[in-house]
């Protein structure tokens, strides 16, 4: 079951136009992922981490090049299956949360749920387990600006997790939490790569996150510059050698 190719990138390149100069944040990026695998993307600032989660998310158009998710074509996919494959195999962790101040906790997990045509009654329930499942029954009614940042992150998780995906993509997941929260949000992430079989993908800069990896892919300047696996990585007391450097 895990043996098998999830995410495919060939010869990605993505070339932006900033006034008279082009900017390329992906120079030829090419990438596997098994299915069940947990991989980090690390590089600093500008480095192309979030254009490859774009990438990969099919939440933009490589200018040359081309990605596979689950054996599909992203760039050959018209718009119902490219808003299907959005809905149903891939959930989405954003740095910012991204949820809407103006629904309930529920109602954001509810969301992608009745995006993807369950019925409301159904989409009650399934809420509800996934609040649940994010140690957040009780707070159902309770709007994001009354929850503190981890509660709002678990949110963003249950509402990612909804419509059971196959592949979650965190850019950045741990950003905007403290120590202990950021390092509760990793050990959850992992523990859903491994008893749900979820491939995960995250972007990130925090070096906690390596100890969950089954690999870590550095970028710099737009291309791959190394992968390490865990093996490969000496991890204690928070401190990470095998970087490079």
């Amino acid at each position: 079951m895990c043996d098998n190719i999830m995410i495919s990138v060939k010869d990605v390149t993505r070339e932006y136009v900033m006034g008279t100069q082009i900017v390329r944040a992906l120079a030829g990026i090419n990438l596997t992922v098994r299915r069940c695998e947990y991989i980090s993307v690390m590089g600093p600032s500008g480095s192309g981490k979030s254009t490859l989660f774009n990438m990969i998310g099919g939440l933009d158009s490589p200018t040359s090049g081309e990605v596979l998710i689950d054996g599909m074509q992203i760039k050959q996919m018209n718009q119902k299956q490219l808003a299907y494959v959005r809905c149903k195999k891939i959930g989405y962790i954003f740095q910012t949360f991204n949820l809407i101040e103006a629904l309930s906790a529920l109602e954001n997990v509810m969301l992608p749920l009745s995006l993807g045509g369950m019925s409301d009654e159904k989409a009650v329930i399934r809420a509800r387990e996934m609040l649940n499942h994010v140690s957040l029954s009780g707070y159902e009614r309770h709007r994001p600006s009354q929850l503190s940042g981890g509660q709002q992150q678990r949110i963003a998780v249950a509402r990612a997790l909804a419509n059971q995906p196959s592949i979650l993509l965190a850019d950045e997941p741990t950003a905007n939490l403290d120590l202990k929260t950021g390092e509760d949000l990793i050990a959850f992430l992992k523990s859903l790569n491994e008893t749900l079989h979820i491939t995960v993908v995250t972007a990130t800069h925090d070096h906690k996150m390596l100890a969950a990896s089954d690999r870590v892919i550095y970028l710099e300047d737009g291309k791959i510059v190394d992968i390490k696996s865990k093996n490969e990585l000496s991890i204690s007391f928070g401190e990470v050698d095998g970087q490079i450097h």
